[in-house]
């Protein structure tokens, strides 16, 4: 469980790659800082070269190749570019790498709605590392691995605001950042999610890292509507996580979510559930989306923190936007 390794690249002269060139560089550049910080889970190609409209996500040694589908480069990714790279990672990586190691995901527009959808059932799940942390993920069934590798330091930050908290984590996915906050000392999380396979999934990461679940509770819900419920219940909260998809058409929810639509009452609902402290971290990965300050309270105060939760191996400094909410003081 403890073992941590990174392999090294077989091939450091051959410069005859344009994309294994660029894979080589920036490889070099995360591996420091990646055993720095016990990670073995980054980006090493971000779509730096045109002719290859593909990000490639490393996981323990295995890869998660994602290509940009358009009108211009097609549905799929062709034959010559899997082919070149597969090549690309061959060459850096050794003859081990089987083209088995790559795990190619379609991203179109048209998909965007169907976050989490399951692709197969082969329930191969295996273990990586994110600052010394370890979290199931799983690179064949699922169109998301399990783990959002853009919000690495978001976890980050939510570690370090977090001890003795409450913690309230909606749209939770598989809960790695209630994983992280209970690893920081957090006095207890609730996990939020329409699915219960990602809610069990979330379960099996916290035993994963050794965690009880004394105090750490799972709800199968429509955020919405538990935020509703919530406010009754009574239970507040000292920090509170909103990562929502960018629009949700599950069959579990009484209508589309869209968050530019819908953050608004989302936010104004999850402000009543916080402790006079409080603090809201709220992100999100839409590039259209706009936020209006304009609707908060007076004694309520925002800023936008997207430069403290960019991680280094993303080119794309747009991949997703975040914001602090909080309660002000009173004078």
């Amino acid at each position: 469980m403890n073992h941590f390794h990174l392999p090294p690249l077989v091939n450091s002269e051959d410069k005859t790659s344009f994309l294994a060139n660029c894979i080589r560089n920036n490889y070099r550049h995360i591996k420091k800082w990646a055993k720095k910080n016990s990670t073995n889970c980054f980006r090493i190609y971000d779509r730096e070269i045109q002719q290859f409209p593909i990000a490639i996500d490393f996981y323990a040694g295995r890869f998660c190749v994602h290509y940009y589908a358009s009108l211009k480069n097609g549905k799929s990714p062709s034959a010559i570019l899997r082919e070149e790279t597969f090549k690309a990672l061959k060459l850096l990586f050794g003859p081990a790498i089987k083209e088995s190691d790559l795990y190619w995901r379609i991203r179109a527009r048209e998909k965007e709605t169907r976050q989490y959808e399951k692709i197969q059932e082969l329930n191969h799940f295996f273990s990586v590392q994110e600052h010394g942390h370890h979290f199931w993920v799983n690179l064949q069934d699922y169109l998301d691995t399990g783990l959002f590798l853009d919000h690495r330091q978001t976890r980050k930050y939510v570690t370090s605001i977090c001890k003795n908290k409450s913690v309230l984590n909606l749209f939770a996915y598989t809960c790695s950042f209630s994983v992280q906050a209970a690893l920081a000392g957090a006095k207890s999380t609730t996990s939020v999610d329409l699915s219960r396979t990602y809610l069990q999934w979330g379960q099996d990461n916290f035993l994963l890292n050794h965690l009880h679940l004394n105090n750490h509770r799972f709800i199968r819900e429509d955020c919405l509507k538990f935020l509703d419920h919530e406010f009754f219940a009574g239970p507040r909260y000292d920090l509170i996580i909103i990562d929502p998809p960018t629009i949700s058409r599950s069959k579990k929810m009484s209508q589309l979510f869209d968050v530019q639509k819908d953050y608004l009452s989302l936010l104004q609902k999850a402000l009543k559930l916080l402790n006079k402290q409080g603090v809201i971290i709220f992100s999100t990965n839409s590039r259209k989306f706009k936020f209006d300050p304009s609707f908060l309270e007076n004694n309520v105060d925002f800023k936008e923190i997207t430069h403290l939760t960019i991680p280094i191996d993303f080119r794309n400094k747009k991949i997703h936007r975040c914001w602090q909410i909080q309660n002000r003081e009173s004078p």
